[in-house]
Formats: structure tokens, C-alpha cells, sequence
């Protein structure tokens, strides 16, 4: 019970009495109907109560994720989340002081989004005119048409989180580069 005097200004000076519903704040467990058998383990519960996925490659099926919340639980320089036949999903994460490097996808289209961090982008048609230099940083969506150098760069202070998408795929089904090292290597 509460006491609430005065609801309104033309009451009397008599307080009275509001029963309040309250509240327990606790999170409740969620359960979900898309976990089966054909899913048995890729869905865990963390102690935070975030849904934490197990970070592969899940093309070509249909498939349905978090993207900010896997995006910001990726710590490799670049997972493949989703390779189909003319689309591929990428999770990327640059240290500190890191950049993908200046590259051109002559044949595709590739799309950024920034989920946490930032930095900058650069982009040009020439390679060395790199006329488009923008800041970017979480929720930042960026557009590179095929032919298009460019190369993002790690400005901040904490690991630049994103994920990429390329129409067509551009790297083989199930690549996880953890360094970016390991990157260049494998190209």
C-alpha cells in the first residue's frame, strides 16, 4: 500500500490509500521453439542472458541470427557466418591501430556494417585517389560498388567490430581467418 495524497487538486486534504502491483525483476529463462534436433547445440545461454552462438559457417541453409550480437562476439579477424550461391556473410574484427587493407573486388558488391568501435573508411576508383574518407562507428552502414578500392581502419580504442556481406561469395565455404596474417596467407 501506498499513500497518495492529493491526486488531484480539487480533493480534499484527506490522504487515501493505492494498492500498487509490484514487480519482480528477475530474467526469465527464454525458451524457443526453433531449437531442435537439427540445431542441438549452436544456441547456448550465457551468464549474461544473451544468446551466444557457435561461430561457423551456416550456408547454405536458411538460417537466422542476432547479426549485433554475433558481430560483437567475434574475435577473429574474419569468420564466414553464412556462404550461399550468390551471397556470403562475414563476421571481422581489427585490433587496435588495424585496417583490412587496401583491396578492389572487381566483380562484386560488398556491403559494411559497423556494430561497435570506430574508425575510418576510404574509398576511390583510382588507388591512389582515394577520394571518400568518412568517420564510421556503430550502427555506420557502408556501400563499396564492384571496382571500388577501399580499406577501413581501426581508429579507436577497442576492437572494431563488423560483418561484411559480398554478392557474389568471395571466399570459400567455412573460412575463419583468426589473424589478419592468416588472411593474407590464404590469399
Amino acid at each position: 500500500m501506498y499513500r497518495v495524497p492529493f491526486k488531484y487538486s480539487n480533493q480534499d486534504p484527506n490522504p487515501y490509500f493505492v494498492h500498487v502491483p509490484t514487480y519482480h525483476f528477475v530474467r526469465q529463462p527464454v525458451y524457443s521453439t526453433f531449437l531442435n534436433d537439427a540445431y542441438p547445440n549452436d544456441f547456448l545461454q550465457s551468464l549474461k542472458g544473451r544468446n551466444r552462438l557457435n561461430l561457423k559457417d551456416y550456408g547454405p541453409e536458411p538460417f537466422v541470427v542476432n547479426i549485433n550480437e554475433a558481430s560483437k562476439q567475434n574475435k577473429t579477424y574474419r569468420t564466414a557466418l553464412w556462404t550461399g550461391n550468390h551471397l556470403q556473410v562475414t563476421l571481422m574484427s581489427l585490433k587496435i591501430g588495424e585496417d583490412i587493407g587496401l583491396e578492389i573486388h572487381p566483380h562484386l558488391d560488398q556491403f559494411f556494417r559497423i556494430e561497435q568501435g570506430q574508425g575510418m573508411i576510404k574509398m576511390g576508383k583510382r588507388k591512389d585517389y582515394l577520394n571518400v574518407v568518412r568517420r564510421i562507428s556503430d550502427d555506420t552502414a557502408i556501400m563499396i560498388p564492384a571496382g571500388t578500392w577501399h580499406n577501413i581502419i581501426n581508429t579507436g580504442n577497442i576492437p572494431l567490430r563488423l560483418y561484411s556481406i559480398y554478392a557474389p561469395p568471395q571466399h570459400p565455404h567455412g573460412t575463419v581467418h583468426v589473424t589478419k596474417s592468416d588472411a593474407m596467407e590464404a590469399e
